[in-house]
């Protein structure tokens, strides 16, 4: 069995709105991992090349340099966190354009992840990770089954999420749980 050191985990952040807590969210997660001694990286979908739909998808796939270097780090990713906010009871198009542009089905298949739900509603973006669970199974990943669930975050600071116990410690659940995963 290989090292928790040398396990290659990549957080990414789910949104490409800029300053989100979706972001904030995603660099704690890789901070605490990186505090238990696992090598990760974060990737930010708002670092992505803003004309990738077109530049890099479909008859593009593969073109765009910019989106290949992602697509590399997915591929390489042994294991992949993703933080999600909730967009119209689903999960933001971003996201689901970038999966489209991935490499298929090395980018996905028998690898673990990890999955975490943000929203300002009552529901903690249940139904956009019920969504993604979906399309990382018809994928081919092993999803972690504890999947914590973030909701009623009044504002757009990471305080609103560390500063309930609860979150804290969901949080903490599941890094420490998905390590060992």
């Amino acid at each position: 069995m290989q090292a928790t050191k040398n396990i290659k985990i990549t957080v990414i952040s789910g949104t490409n709105r800029k300053n989100s807590l979706t972001e904030s969210v995603a660099t704690y997660y890789s901070i605490r991992l990186r505090e238990k001694g696992c090598n990760n990286q974060l990737l930010k979908l708002v670092d992505l090349p803003s004309d990738f739909t077109v530049s890099a998808l479909y008859e593009n796939n593969g073109k765009n340099k910019a989106f290949n270097r992602f697509r590399e780090v997915i591929k390489a990713s042994e294991k992949l966190v993703f933080i999600v906010p909730e967009y119209n009871s689903s999960f933001p198009g971003v996201l689901k354009a970038f999966i489209d542009g991935l490499e298929f089905p090395v980018s996905f298949n028998k690898k673990k992840c990890a999955l975490v739900g943000l929203s300002k509603g009552i529901r903690g973006a249940i139904l956009g990770l019920s969504h993604l669970t979906d399309i990382f199974h018809h994928l081919g990943m092993y999803i972690y089954p504890f999947k914590p669930y973030l909701s009623r975050i009044p504002d757009n600071k990471i305080a609103s999420v560390l500063e309930n116990e609860l979150y804290a410690q969901l949080l903490e659940e599941q890094i420490e749980g998905f390590i060992h995963y």
